[in-house]
C-alpha cells in the first residue's frame, strides 16, 4: 500500500502549468512544496521540517491555483511516486513526491491571518469585538436559548 499524509505550511505559492492530454482538452497541473515540522528535534536550538515537493492534477490543481498561497497550513493524502530524468548536463537525477489525492485547509482563515500567513492579495487581518468570540472561530451564543431556537 501507498499512502502518504502530510500536514504542513506551503513554502511559496504553487507553480500552476497547463498540459494538453491526449484528446485535446487542457488540464491544470500544480506543484508546491510544503514545509512538514518533525515531532522531534535535533538540538532545542534547531527547528527541524522536511520541504516534501508535491503535485496535484486537473479540479486540484485549480483549487490549489485559486485558494492556496505561501503559508497556508494544509492537510493533504495522497501516494509517494518516484522517476528519474536525464539533465542537460547528462547527469541522471532521481526525484520522489507525492501525488496528492486530497487537499484540504488544516486551520481556519482566521487563525492563518491571525498568524500572519494572509497573502498581499487578501484583506489584512481585522480585530473582532470580544462579544463575535473568543478566537477560536465560534461565536458565543447565549447559554438560555433551547433547542426551540435553533434553524436544526
Amino acid at each position: 500500500m501507498n499512502k502518504v499524509i502530510l500536514m504542513g505550511r506551503l513554502t511559496r505559492d504553487p507553480e500552476i502549468r497547463y498540459s494538453t492530454n491526449g484528446s485535446g482538452e487542457q488540464m491544470a497541473i500544480a506543484r508546491y512544496t510544503i514545509a512538514v515540522d518533525r515531532r522531534f528535534k535535533r538540538n532545542d536550538s534547531e527547528d527541524s521540517a522536511d520541504f516534501i515537493g508535491c503535485v496535484v492534477f486537473s479540479k486540484g490543481a485549480e483549487f490549489a491555483e485559486k485558494y492556496l498561497h505561501k503559508g497556508t497550513k494544509i492537510a493533504i493524502t495522497g501516494r509517494i511516486q518516484t522517476g528519474s530524468y536525464t539533465n542537460k548536463d547528462g547527469q541522471k537525477v532521481y526525484t520522489t513526491e507525492v501525488v496528492v489525492e486530497e487537499q484540504e485547509f488544516a486551520e481556519s482563515k482566521n487563525a492563518s491571518s491571525a498568524n500572519g500567513n494572509y497573502s498581499a492579495g487578501s484583506p489584512a487581518p481585522v480585530d473582532k469585538p470580544a462579544s463575535e468570540g473568543a478566537g477560536d472561530g465560534f461565536i458565543n451564543i447565549a447559554d438560555t436559548i433551547t433547542d426551540e431556537g435553533l434553524p436544526f
